[in-house]
């Protein structure tokens, strides 16, 4: 489930067992499926609406304490979960902890409010609330194993307190007939259980190989850094943040410089090679939130975050210092590549990627007609332009 909402995951060492989904699981799978939790919004309805009901038309049949108690556990119960839902919800929204192990505790307490109802309409004797309060945990399980696939042991959990005090029950009901529960309901739960565990295997397995394939789709075979498909998500998001006033952002577009010399000197495994050294030395130029990409040919693009003129031509100058450093081509010879880097800013040259992209091939332009190992940034209203080369000051362009 991806709705774009995060719920926090639990704290609590048994919270944390229930929900265990499998070992080696990637933190952002677990994240989501901890939101399946939260989610499928019609089963939860519709379990709340149902246990509602019956307790409710049992405890109008059967006036008695036990049944009004029950009836109120109910009330009590829907009423606290939905508000807990749907505070969990905002929360989430908003970026803040969603309290996951107060939502799995009365998950539980739900469900034994449930297998409390069904125990005492089997010692009741009135098999018509028995048969209203059977059939309705029956469906009730079934809804916990659907609404609750990322999580199989709470959906075990869950099960064996809703049907297993009918099984207690069978003893004291003076029915014998009704011993068949005791084979029924423990094949039910381990049915019930084992098909969970299969549908969780299968979502994680799936998951696992969407996120596979989203990270191919957006990952430069070559280098490791982020493709064009990657960066214009990475941009979009970016700029989301910047129209929220979050942030603003640099957008660093390079270029080799002569790198066919390279290509045709030593031949094109040679020239990978200098990409791989030029991908490696611009990841670790990034800081936290920053994003290198490389876009086609020698041609690459880092976002970074929190910048503003001065500091993006600086950042700038930086990266062209450590590029340029010489690189060891097969263990034995030494070959140097410049590089020049065009700089639009979020949101002082635009706000969308065309617009973005054009402004900084510009200012690449302008920084190549400098004769390479040069920055340059384009120029904002009213200013002119600016380039720094290597080992120059800062110049009016």
């Amino acid at each position: 489930m991806d709705n774009g909402l995060k719920y926090s995951l639990p704290r609590w060492r048994f919270t944390q067992w229930l929900v265990h989904c499998g070992d080696n699981v990637p933190l952002d799978i677990r994240t989501a499926l901890i939101a399946s939790l939260f989610g499928t919004l019609p089963i939860f309805a519709g379990g709340v609406i149902n246990t509602l009901m019956v307790s409710g038309f049992i405890a109008l049949r059967r006036p008695d304490p036990v049944f009004i108690w029950w009836f109120v556990m109910e009330v009590v119960l829907g009423m606290v979960r939905v508000t807990f839902l749907v505070s969990a919800t905002r929360a989430a929204r908003a970026g803040r902890s969603t309290h996951t192990d107060y939502y799995i505790i009365l998950a539980l307490l739900w469900a034994f409010s449930v297998g409390y109802g069904v125990m005492v309409t089997y010692l009741s004797g009135d098999w018509v609330a028995a048969t209203l309060a059977g059939v309705s945990s029956a469906a009730m399980a079934g809804g916990i194993c659907f609404r609750n696939y990322g999580a199989p042991r709470l959906v075990g959990a869950m099960i064996f307190l809703s049907m297993g005090p009918m099984v207690w029950a069978t003893f004291f009901a003076g029915e014998p007939i009704l011993f068949i529960a005791l084979i029924q309901i423990p094949f039910y739960l381990l049915s019930m259980s084992s098909a969970s565990y299969r549908l969780n295997h299968i979502l994680v397995a799936t998951m696992l190989a969407e996120r596979e394939n989203d990270r191919r789709a957006s990952q430069d075979a070559l280098t490791g850094l982020a493709n064009r498909t990657g960066l214009n998500y990475a941009l979009e998001r970016k700029c989301t943040r910047v129209r929220a006033g979050a942030t603003s952002v640099g957008l660093l577009y390079m270029d080799l410089d002569d790198f066919k010399i390279v290509n045709d000197t030593y031949g094109h495994p040679a020239g990978d090679q200098v990409l791989k050294v030029v991908a490696d030395r611009l990841r670790q130029s990034l800081r936290t939130d920053d994003l290198a990409a490389r876009i086609g040919g020698d041609e690459f693009v880092v976002l970074a975050e929190g910048m503003d003129r001065h500091s993006a031509m600086r950042f700038a100058d930086r990266m062209i210092r450590d590029v340029t450093q010489p690189i060891l081509l097969h263990g034995k010879t030494f070959v140097t590549v410049g590089i020049s880097v065009g700089i639009a800013l979020i949101p002082e040259h635009g706000l969308d990627n065309r617009t973005l992209f054009a402004t900084a091939d510009r200012a690449l332009y302008a920084a190549k007609s400098l004769g390479g190992n040069c920055c340059a940034i384009a120029p904002a209203d009213g200013e002119p332009a600016e380039a720094l080369c290597q080992d120059e000051a800062l110049t009016a362009a």
